[in-house]
């Protein structure tokens, strides 16, 4: 195989010393470049729909069909970015417990039970940080929207009360103490996490 006379020892140093140059380059742009931001974990904190059964069980007997979701006229329920199932984000858009709770008629594989009545809804519970409580300073603007009296203002210590057998976990107090308050004092946690706490 012939050689190229004009490609002589100092060419090859030459383009060895560019090459090596080119590298080091590409390497400090790489070393240089900004992290890629990492996916936000996925949060965990959702609530299933009024009447959802017992969650091992729920997951069995739903068929992911989105009929409850189409009855939801408030667009509360949403469908579960990993798994397609139905929740609520109580923070973006509560439960609103419409009088005859449709999304629980639309629900033809019983993964979503008949409730008697409104306060035999549980989809978790309200619990209050007092740190970041601003009811001591003259907010009550969660006990007025809780549609079951679970919420209280305690005049006398100054700090707001959760009566944990009338909370039913609809979110809607949540939701509120975002709109008003620069930090969200009250959050629901989610009946499947309960039931986790005490098994």
């Amino acid at each position: 195989m012939a050689t190229d006379p004009s490609y002589n020892r100092r060419t090859f140093f030459k383009d060895s010393i560019l090459s090596v140059a080119k590298a080091a380059q590409e390497f400090t742009k790489h070393v240089d470049a900004k992290p890629e931001p990492a996916a936000p974990a996925p949060r965990t904190d959702w609530l299933r729909p009024p009447g959802a059964v017992e969650e091992a069980l729920f997951l069995e007997r739903c068929t992911k069909c989105g009929d409850c979701l189409k009855a939801c006229e408030p667009g509360a329920l949403v469908c579960h970015p990993q798994d397609g199932t139905p929740i609520i984000f109580a923070d973006q858009s509560p439960c609103l417990l419409c009088d005859d709770l449709p999304c629980i008629t639309a629900c033809a594989t019983d993964a979503l039970l008949p409730v008697d009545r409104i306060h035999d809804v549980r989809m978790g519970m309200a619990t209050v940080s007092q740190r970041l409580c601003t009811a001591g300073q003259g907010c009550h603007a969660c006990v007025s929207k809780c549609p079951t009296d679970a919420l209280a203002m305690d005049f006398g210590e100054l700090r707001l009360r959760i009566a944990p057998e009338a909370c039913v976990g609809c979110g809607i107090c949540e939701s509120v103490c975002k709109t008003v308050n620069d930090h969200v004092a009250i959050r629901v946690v989610p009946a499947r996490q309960l039931a986790e706490r005490n098994p």
